[in-house]
Formats: C-alpha cells, structure tokens, sequence
C-alpha cells in the first residue's frame, strides 16, 4: 500500500510542476490580446486585400471594452488606417467568367445557346456511336431504357409512352440535356455541332423535321414541338386547397332530407307517410308456357361458294423464314391485322401497294414523291439497298444481304392482304 502511494504521489507532482512551469513560461513570453484599436489596426491583414469592395462592418464602441474585446476578430482590419472603418474581407465579387461557367442552362427561348449546326444526315452516325446502345438505332430504345420517338396520341391511354415527341414541351431541353449528361458515362464529351446534329437526328426520328433541315442555334428555338401546349401552372395552392381544408360538417348539415328516388329494390328505401308501397314488378313468364310455343323453323343457311384457288401459292417454309428475318424490323414496322403506323408505316399489303401512301404516315420528300407501285422487283430492291434504291429515306435500316432473305421477306410480306 505504501509503495503504490509513494508511486501515485509522485507522478502526481510532477504532473503539477509541469503545469506550473507551462503557465509561467506562456504568461512570460505569449503577448496578450491587444484590447487597443489603434493596435489592432496596425496588425498585418491575414488575408489579401479584396479585388472588389466589401460590405463594411460597423465598428464597435470605443468607449466598451467588452464590445471590443468581443466584438473584433483577428481577422479584421482598418480601411486606410481608419479604425471606424473596419472590414471582415470576406471572399470577393465573383469574376463574369466564374459565373459564365456555372450559367449553362438554356432557355426556351434559345438563350444561352452556343453557335453552331448539325443535321440529321450527320446525327444519325453520331447517334449511332454514343446513343444506340441504350436507345436503339431508331430511337426506338432497348429493353428499358428510354425510347425517344414515337408516342403520338398516346398521353390519354392507360400506359402512355412520353418521348421526346409525344410529351416534352421544349426542343430547348432536348439539346440541354444531351449537351449537359449525355453520352451515359461519357457526358459533355460532344463538340456543340455534335449536340445539334444528335439533336436533329432525334427530332428527324419523331417527324417533326425533315431531313434536310439545318438545326442550329437560331433555327432550334423556332421549333415547336406537339405537346408544346400540353402543360398547365399548377395553381393548385391557390384554387383547390382552401376548398379542401376548410372544416368538414359531421352532423345537421341540412335543414331537411327528402326522397328524391325510390330504389327498385323493395325494402331499401323508407315508407313515407301518404305513400303506397312500392309494386312488386311483373312476375316473369312461366317458363313451361314458354316452352309449349313451338319455334318457327329456322331458314338453313346458304351454301358457300367454293374458294377459287389460291393463284401463287406461297411457299410455307419460305413464309415461316421471312417470318423471323421481320423481327429486324418490328422496332419501327407492324403487319397483320390491326397493325398501326410507328416509326416507320404499317406493311399489310404492301406488295403491290403505292408508293408513299400509308395514310397518316410522314413520308421522306423523295419517298413521297417517288409514284409507282411497289411490285416484287422494286421492293427487293429497297430491301436490299433503301438508300440506293430512294435517296434520302428515312429508313436507317442497311438492308438485307442475300438474295435467299429478301425472298423470303417478301413472301412474308405477301401473306398478309388488306
């Protein structure tokens, strides 16, 4: 016991004579805080004197010590060696080409876009490159990512589909955000040409313009898209809320309730007094006499006229072949019964039909212009080679390599009749 307290005290001791030699050295040689304006302005400022002015300080009262002592910071300092003057020289003006560097939002109105052009014809490569992976050749988007054309008519559906086309209001926005988070993973990679011709590629791709048209930064504001007036304030704050929050009535919340329809059933609605009761509705027809009435003999249908023969029958596995080579195209093309106009136009009996005269379907300015018919030589052709055989089509598909698919893919496509 003894040794631990002869152990204890003298750590204890020399602990305490540390202390003291720590304070008398710190009170000897450390310079008190100076409570003196006329000191403190002579002090050097901790930091560079400010480019632009700064907001001036109030300076405290001379006359109280406390104020002064607690109301200057050391980093505080004299304005020209006027104490009254006194600065914090906190931060500075911000430079115009600091705040230009963070200004990069467009508006609709196209301010804050850069000069430059592009065209679809040049977009469609580009997009090819950085933004097919995810949404598909045609825009058409793969698996879930999104899809950027089509959608038109479709707001009001159970499941509508908001592209570019069908629902943003502004094309300002499209170039926005492939400017500022586009290609995934690679963003703000694209030259500002590159921007306005992925731009114009994805609007090329909705029918809004056509391929020719030179997107730029005066001709993009000018662009109106369909749903550009589908989008309302939302007053609601101001003409729905104080209706709901007003105080709900739980009891006597009518001076009287009358009857207004009796309910068909019986027993449901209350007798009112001086009112006969409801009549029990006729019983129905017994179903013995209904039986006893003998049907008049019906008429027996005419015979059918027998099908004529089938002229070209088609060859089944020749069909079943064409068959699988369409599933290149259903991202842009429907054929059968029902089949709609998507990207591209519907194909139901499109061997032999007209060329260029789906109805509601936007044609190239070449396709539409072309005339003839598209017979079984004229549309293999195009299967094989769309931009040989019809300069500047819309179809961006390259075309079927061998003889074998674009017959089957005819035969596929003569199968179904309109």
């Amino acid at each position: 016991m003894s040794k631990s307290l002869k152990l204890y005290g003298g750590v204890a001791a020399g602990i305490g004579l540390m202390l003291v030699g720590a304070y008398n050295f710190a009170d000897r040689n450390v310079a008190g805080y100076p409570t003196n304006p006329q000191v403190l302005a002579e002090l050097p400022a901790p930091i560079p004197e400010p480019v632009a002015p700064v907001q001036t300080a109030t300076a405290p009262d001379a006359a109280d010590p406390a104020a002064l002592d607690g109301g200057i910071v050391g980093a505080a300092h004299a304005d020209n060696g006027d104490s009254t003057g006194l600065r914090f020289g906190l931060g500075r003006e911000a430079l115009p080409e600091e705040i230009a560097a963070w200004n990069v939002d467009i508006s609709p109105d196209g301010t804050g876009l850069p000069v430059g052009t592009g065209n679809a014809f040049d977009g469609e490569p580009l997009f090819e490159d950085n933004c097919a992976a995810c949404h598909g050749s045609f825009a058409e988007g793969v698996g879930n990512w999104p899809k950027l054309a089509g959608g038109d008519g479709t707001l009001a559906d159970d499941d509508p589909l908001k592209t570019v086309g069908s629902y943003w209001p502004y094309t300002s926005t499209i170039w926005d955000y492939v400017h500022r988070s586009m290609p995934f993973g690679a963003a703000q990679t694209l030259s500002d040409d590159d921007v306005y011709a992925i731009v114009a590629y994805i609007l090329y791709s909705n029918d809004i313009i056509d391929d020719e048209f030179e997107v730029s930064n005066e001709t993009l504001p000018t662009i109106t898209l369909p749903n550009a007036d589908g989008f309302i304030v939302d007053d609601r704050a101001e003409t729905e809320y104080p209706i709901w929050r007003t105080e709900p009535c739980m009891e006597n919340c009518k001076d009287s309730v009358e009857i207004t329809m009796r309910a068909t059933v019986l027993d449901v609605t209350p007798d009112e007094e001086g009112t006969e009761p409801a009549v029990d509705p006729a019983p129905a027809a017994d179903p013995a006499e209904a039986a006893a009435v003998d049907p008049e003999p019906e008429a027996e249908p005419a015979a059918e006229p027998a099908a004529a023969p089938a002229e070209d029958a088609l060859d089944p596995e020749l069909v079943a072949a064409g068959e699988k080579l369409f599933g290149k195209c259903k991202a842009c093309h429907q054929v059968g019964d029902g089949a709609k106009n998507r990207v591209g136009p519907q194909l139901t009996g499109v061997v032999g039909r007209d060329i260029g005269a789906v109805e509601g379907f936007k044609y190239s300015r070449t396709m539409a212009d072309m005339g003839g018919t598209w017979d079984e030589e004229i549309l293999g052709a195009f299967l094989a080679d769309p931009r040989g055989t019809v300069k500047g089509t819309k179809m961006a598909f390259a075309g079927l390599r061998k003889d074998e698919e674009v017959a089957a893919m005819i035969a596929y496509l003569k199968s179904f009749s309109e």
